[in-house]
């Protein structure tokens, strides 16, 4: 079963995204509920979770409850060989990527789901590579292996490490916190440099003995844990302990003798590993191996940086018991400082304490977070490491909140006092932004070249000053009134009424400008109504048009792309508004009408030398004699089917055939019908009856979906909604062209109009029968045979026939009711209706309600027909 549930699981293990933390919550969660190794490791498979992640979980587990450091890795040394360039030996987060990630991942992860994509990448396809090894028994039981060597309380040690990580999404941002953390800033030593003279020499140490001159031979030898390196034919020589600079004396008066004539020079290869314990508030503290050219930085990032409450102001690093340095790392952040930053020794101890104070500073400055401070530090260096002020920012003071220990303070320290002013722990200083108004500034608007914002002062200081400096007025500006805004001292406004003109000739004095005046100049045209002329008519661009002075009626005329061919040049009307501004009482003329007769474009006649006034309004008559054809359509059995113009307004049905030649012996004259085009007026009346018809089916579908709780009626009501219920672009006439032809101008003889379509059949020799009858079909025409003759042949009524509702369309549009002389005629359809019934069935009342709208469309068309 174990095997079948692994091959099930197969299928998703290359989409698993379980993190280390959430193995470790499914198998906490799984042991309290009592569930069986086995089955956990049945649901971790199925999960994508393979046995290199369980045994990461369990590493993880054992060392955070040890409180571990990373550990230490061998230290091999590759003596023999020709390449003398030097290894760094130190552990390196590459090769221990995995345990140092695990330990940060409490720390830096702020959300379940996120995980790393690449490390996802890594970890399937290490999966798909051991797909094979989920088919084995024996891969089971290792995991469950894994599973049960877990310390007894380490369930416990979890739970809590994993409620600790969900503290820390609300932690705070120090600046330079994370600086031992950055994958791209390691501070790994250089290790292929001239050697210092003041290296000092230790075990493991790699050195290269040169003799040169008389003697040439190289000595390569590995300082020995005693502190001895050996050279042949000669012995040990000490060298533990001393300087690059130091060994190469003692090796000058131990071998010189032998090497007279020769020099001897000392080099060093690779170098030793060394030994650095860090304690203290930092995220790994524990004891590090690493290179012997490594600094403080490179010790704190192998670490993991400092903790939430650690310094990086006061680290201390100590060498024989003794303080050798007092790091601080905002120097190298801020300065690029490196001094501090000592290279460390064998057994050196690194203590970061934690820090003294941390300010927290809002506001306008470019880097607004936390920052530790040291006690003795001000507020003009807090502002310095924050990067300083913003463009807007406030700058005379600054607002400092503080606790007291008992209660908040508020301090506002003035800029002169920022360098004497101390900061204390929990600090929360505020820069606020400059106020949205301005200390000198005055604004010039309308009639001038360059309207805008001015400085108040030097040789703008007055009205004048102003205008001139905004290249002066435009042609345009009305300058006997303009309207200054000014604001005072209670920030209200009040209005300063200015004489330009008299202020730019001198005859009255200047006005003296104050910040934020505001000065508007108005135009000519801004002071009155925009001045229009309209015609309308028979011209080929009607609309309005812009007044100008002097204007004639031919100058409009065309302006608006002259007359049109039907335009009446007889009679072209000019109205004129009435405007009395000192009237008193009301006049019954409202307006003034001008009539005038054109020939070419010209007035021949009306009232002489007549120019267009303001708002004038032209109208160009339609020609009483001018028509455009009207054309209408016969198709059937006619001599010469086709388009035809009518020939006059009340040109007939008699008129048309006779125009098409008449009709042929094959023509079914009685059977002829007429279809005729809606107008706008008809239009209308046929789409407000059909909307209403379809408002209110779809009130009835939406009834039935509703009661019956039917899906299928729903869809249905959504088919029927998606429908467009639009009315077409003809109705039909019902006509009797038979009697029009035999008798021309008799009353079924109608007029005609534009669009009809005029259709002439040939015999159709049957009866279709249709609606509620047994079986609907067409049946061929026996003359005298009454409708229920037709209707038996259709099998009868069902029993949902309303039989005395039943009615004949016949061909030619007419329709009649059975049972009041209505007989059938060849090509006729008799239909059936429906009856009312109480409990109607879907497709039922579907029917109805298609019914209702094609009666719409119905009463629509008869309406036009009796008008």
């Amino acid at each position: 079963m174990i095997i079948s549930c692994l091959m099930l699981g197969l299928q998703a293990q290359a989409q698993s995204s379980m993190t280390d933390d959430q193995v470790m919550r499914f198998i906490l969660k799984e042991r309290e509920a009592g569930t069986t190794q086995t089955q956990i490791v049945t649901k971790l498979v199925q999960r994508g979770v393979d046995i290199e992640q369980i045994r990461r979980v369990k590493k993880k587990a054992e060392r955070l409850q040890k409180q571990e450091g990373l550990g230490a890795i061998s230290n091999e040394t590759a003596t023999g060989s020709n390449n003398r360039l030097r290894q760094n030996n130190a552990e390196k987060r590459g090769t221990k990527s995995d345990e140092r990630s695990e330990r940060s991942v409490l720390r830096q992860q702020t959300d379940e789901g996120l995980y790393n994509s690449q490390y996802r990448t890594s970890e399937i396809r290490r999966r798909d590579e051991r797909t094979s090894l989920w088919r084995d028994d024996e891969y089971v039981q290792q995991m469950e292996d894994e599973l049960n060597t877990f310390l007894p309380d380490t369930a416990a040690l979890l739970e809590h490490l994993l409620a600790e990580r969900e503290q820390l999404r609300y932690k705070r941002k120090v600046f330079g916190r994370d600086m031992f953390s950055k994958e791209n800033l390691t501070f790994e030593p250089a290790m292929n440099i001239a050697t210092p003279q003041s290296y000092r020499l230790g075990p493991g140490d790699v050195v290269y003995i040169e003799v040169y001159g008389a003697s040439q031979k190289t000595i390569e030898g590995t300082i020995s844990p005693d502190g001895e390196v050996t050279i042949e034919d000669f012995g040990p020589i000490s060298l533990a302990g001393l300087t690059v600079e130091q060994a190469n004396a003692r090796l000058r008066s131990t071998l010189g003798a032998r090497y007279q004539s020769s020099s001897v020079k000392l080099t060093v290869g690779q170098t030793r590993s060394i030994l650095v314990n860090i304690y203290g508030e930092v995220e790994a503290p524990g004891t590090y191996t690493l290179s012997a050219f490594s600094t403080v930085f490179n010790a704190l990032y192998m670490a993991g940086g400092v903790n939430d409450i650690g310094t990086l102001r006061n680290i201390k690093v100590y060498r024989n018991s003794q303080l050798i340095a007092n790091v601080d790392a905002y120097d190298f952040i801020m300065n690029g400082n490196l001094r501090s930053n000592v290279r460390l020794a064998d057994n050196d101890v690194i203590v970061v304490g934690s820090y003294d104070c941390l300010v927290n500073i809002t506001g306008k400055v470019k880097r607004p977070m936390y920052y530790e401070m040291k006690k003795n530090e001000s507020l003009q260096t807090l502002l310095r490491y924050a990067g300083g002020f913003t463009g807007d920012a406030y700058t005379k003071q600054l607002r400092v909140v503080r606790k007291t220990g008992r209660e908040y303070s508020v301090h506002n320290v003035e800029e002169f006092d920022w360098s004497t002013f101390r900061v204390n722990d929990e600090d929360s200083v505020s820069v606020d932004s400059v106020l949205n108004r301005f200390s000198n500034m005055a604004e010039i608007r309308g009639a001038v070249f360059r309207p805008g914002m001015y400085q108040v002062g030097g040789n703008i200081s007055s009205v004048k000053g102003l205008i001139e400096n905004a290249e002066g007025l435009r042609e345009e500006a009305f300058t006997a009134h303009a309207v200054m805004h000014r604001m005072k001292a209670d920030r209200t406004l009040e209005v300063v009424q200015v004489d330009v003109d008299g202020i730019m000739n001198g005859t009255i004095g200047d006005i003296p400008l104050q910040p934020n005046d505001v000065l508007f100049i108005p135009t000519k045209a801004d002071l009155m109504q925009q001045q229009t002329l309209t015609i309308d008519g028979e011209v080929h661009f009607p609309g309005i048009y812009q007044y100008a002075a002097n204007e004639t009626l031919e100058d409009l005329i065309l302006q608006a792309g002259g007359l049109k061919d039907n335009a009446s040049t007889v009679k072209v009307d000019v109205s004129r508004r009435i405007t009395n501004p000192k009237a008193l009482t009301t006049d019954s003329l409202t307006a003034f009408t001008y009539s005038f007769a054109l020939k070419d474009g010209f007035v021949i006649d009306g009232e002489p030398g007549f120019t267009l006034q303001p708002f004038d309004q032209v109208y160009v008559r339609k020609s009483p004699g001018s028509y455009e054809q009207q054309n209408i359509t016969v198709e059937g059995e006619v001599m010469f089917s086709g388009t035809y113009t009518l020939p006059k307004k009340d040109a007939r049905l008699s008129d048309i055939i006779r125009s098409a030649g008449g009709v042929n012996d094959r023509a079914y004259t009685h059977g002829a019908r007429l279809e005729r085009r809606y107008n706008e007026i008809e239009r209308m009346a046929a789409e407000e009856a059909r909307n209403k018809a379809r408002e209110e089916m779809e009130a009835l579908q939406i009834e039935l979906a509703t009661s019956t709780n039917n899906a299928n009626l729903a869809n249905l009501k959504t088919t029927q909604q998606q429908r467009k219920y639009e009315v077409g672009e003809t109705y039909p006439v019902a006509i009797e062209l038979d009697k029009a032809l035999a008798q021309p101008g008799c009353d079924e003889d109608i007029i005609l109009r534009e669009g009809d379509r005029l259709i002439v059949p040939q015999y159709n020799a049957t009866v279709k029968i249709n609606g509620e009858v047994m079986y609907p079909n067409s049946v061929s025409f026996r003359k005298g045979k009454s409708v229920g003759y037709y209707i038996d042949q259709a099998g009868g009524f069902t029993n949902k026939a309303k039989k005395s509702r039943t009615y004949i369309k016949y061909m030619n549009g007419h329709i009649a009711k059975v049972g009041r002389d209505a007989k059938p005629e060849p090509g006729c359809e008799i239909v059936v209706p429906q009856k009312s019934l109480t409990k109607m069935t879907v497709a039922e009342k579907l029917a109805i309600g298609t019914g209702i709208i094609s009666i719409g469309t119905l009463i629509a068309t008869l309406a036009n027909i009796l008008k």
